[in-house]
């Protein structure tokens, strides 16, 4: 699957949203991927984002899926706009087991008030092997920047 570029702009726009979320942070992910109503973030599968069994955990998994789908509406907004999301519903397929998981938010339709996103999370193995281990949808709304 061909993954197109955004602009420039848009690029760092995300990247600086980006690092200014303090989960993401602390949970330890980083983006893999913007593309033009499409990113995807990734998280190093370690004790901290474990549950009792060793697998990731369904907070932590459900937080990358949802940051990716926003960050996903987010690329096809102009400056002036930010998101905020209005609900999101995800389903948990497997456990979350491998080496990482890759969270992937794709737009289903962009809308100048709700934007609506799929999202899908894959645990990767070392050797490239991927499983789906969870998906699901989101509705985010689109709001003005803050004045800073």
């Amino acid at each position: 699957m061909r993954q197109e570029p955004v602009s420039p702009a848009v690029r760092k726009r995300v990247q600086d949203s980006f690092g200014r979320q303090g989960l993401m942070s602390h949970l330890g992910a980083r983006l893999a991927h913007i593309g033009p109503g499409r990113v995807h973030i990734v998280l190093p599968a370690r004790p901290e984002v474990s549950q009792q069994h060793g697998y990731v955990h369904a907070g932590a998994t459900s937080a990358i899926a949802d940051s990716a789908g926003g960050y996903a509406a987010l690329t096809l907004f102009d400056e002036e706009s930010e998101v905020l999301t209005v609900e999101y519903k995800i389903n948990l397929l497997a456990p979350a087991a491998g080496d990482h998981l890759e969270a992937t938010g794709s737009v289903l339709k962009a809308g100048r008030t709700l934007t609506v996103c799929q999202l899908e999370v894959h645990g990767v193995r070392s050797d490239g092997a991927r499983k789906l281990v969870a998906n699901g949808q989101q509705t985010l709304i689109r709001v003005s920047r803050p004045v800073e």
